[in-house]
């Protein structure tokens, strides 16, 4: 029966006649859901998230980077988004797009990953493949996915197949799509392979196939750590050099002139997006399991973890010099998504430096273009909005904090008027008596 289930699952694939399935409709499913059906595939999106589902419907995406006349094109061509999984019998391709954050206890958290997995597991049906992309822990793919498609009678590798694919989207970066970023695939079993990269090769420009899913999974985690511990190693550089009175962008932009051996990592006020903060803990927590200490990679999530802390005593003895505390001080934070030029808030180290200067007692306020309103998330609240920047503004605050360089911000206009500004970006490089580094 395999080779039947797989045969047809494969020409159904190259004839563009398969269903796409797509399982979270966030930052990662979206693009993937807009890609398969500007190729010419039926798309169908699942999403717990009701009020998401009819945003989608009526062309419409939150996702700031995601332009409507993509939503509207893929409407015309048969996307449908649905909180219906008992439509996945409908498709042929499945994808699962959800979330693997860490728990209180900076623990993996699969509970998105396994509920989708039982949610989905009552309506799998000979003939399909599913496609684990969220970053997760070698052997996720194998010890729980594959028991939850498997508990009804259906056998991985004959009747149905499954693949762990890690996402590698880059938002709003306009040098790399989601067609353009080679794509690693690893399969359960080479029939499990076949099927994933029949999956992905029409939608991919270039797909990288790997032994396992446990393969797979664990290049994932390399490439974030690979970021994590490169970043943890400039952020202690840049204390350290601070402490010392040396510039660390200027130390960083002489070494980078070298044409070998060295790669530029900067700086920051820590760590944000769903992937390079999270990942490291994911490999330390499994690595246990086989009696190793990461010890490296630990030492690098200690480093970045600290920043904000580190950006807040800045603030605080910057505004000490200046015969002010941190209480009722008028305290302005500038860029709260986790890079520049995105809405996107996921891990933001700039949400844990607003919740130290709310929790000291500053007058808290910020301004990013990208973010009107701050937004709903699972672990932080604020009830704020968006200032827009004004020279008024900005010179009656007692210090404005540069934490996201976004592009739309003035920065001229803001050094101009800004009584303090502490900068953690490196945005400014004159040394000017009301500007700090951080």
């Amino acid at each position: 029966m395999t080779q039947t289930s797989l045969d047809t699952l494969l020409k159904k694939l190259s004839d563009k006649q398969a269903v796409i399935g797509i399982v979270g409709l966030g930052y990662v499913g979206q693009p993937l859901a807009l890609r398969y059906s500007e190729i010419g595939f039926r798309v169908l999106g699942f999403d717990l998230d009701e009020s998401k589902v009819q945003e989608l419907n009526s062309g419409h995406s939150s996702i700031e980077h995601i332009q409507d006349e993509r939503i509207s094109y893929a409407l015309d061509n048969g996307f449908e988004a649905t909180t219906n999984f008992s439509r996945i019998a409908e498709v042929d391709g499945i994808m699962l797009c959800v979330p693997t954050p860490l728990n209180k206890y900076r623990e993996p958290d699969l509970s998105f990953v396994t509920a989708t997995c039982d949610q989905i597991a009552d309506h799998l049906r000979t003939g399909q493949v599913v496609a684990l992309e969220s970053t997760t822990y070698p052997g996720t793919t194998k010890e729980e996915v594959l028991p939850r498609l498997e508990k009804n009678g259906l056998k991985v590798g004959e009747d149905l197949f499954a693949v762990y694919s890690p996402e590698r989207e880059d938002p709003a970066n306009p040098e790399f799509t989601t067609n353009t970023i080679p794509k690693v695939v690893g399969g359960h079993s080479d029939a499990c392979l076949k099927a994933g990269l029949a999956l992905y090769e029409q939608a991919i420009d270039k797909l990288v196939p790997v032994s396992s899913t446990e393969t797979a999974e664990m290049t994932k985690l390399l490439e974030n750590i690979h970021r994590a511990v490169n970043i943890g190693l400039v952020n202690e550089m840049k204390v350290v050099a601070d402490r010392m009175g040396i510039d660390i962008f200027e130390v960083i932009d002489a070494a980078a002139t070298k044409p070998f051996g060295f790669t530029p990592y900067y700086p920051g006020p820590g760590l944000g997006g769903h992937c390079i903060p999270i990942d490291p803990f994911y490999l330390t927590w499994k690595a246990r399991e086989y009696g190793i200490n990461t010890r490296f990679i630990e030492l690098a999530g200690e480093v970045n973890t600290a920043m904000p802390e580190y950006v807040f005593g800045k603030l605080a003895s910057a505004l000490n010099e200046r015969r002010k505390a941190v209480r009722d001080s008028k305290i302005m934070v500038l860029g709260i998504a986790y890079k520049k030029n995105v809405d996107d808030m996921r891990e933001s180290p700039a949400v844990t430096l607003m919740e130290l200067i709310r929790d000291n007692g500053g007058d808290l306020s910020y301004s990013d273009p990208h973010v009107p309103t701050f937004p709903t998330m699972r672990e932080h609240f604020f009830e704020l909005s968006s200032v827009d920047l004004t020279p008024e503004v900005l010179a009656e605050q007692d210090a404005v904090v540069l934490t996201t360089n976004h592009d739309a911000f003035d920065y001229e206009l803001i050094s101009k008027h800004a009584k303090l500004l502490i900068d953690t970006r490196g945005k400014y490089r004159t040394s000017e008596d009301h500007i700090v580094r951080a």
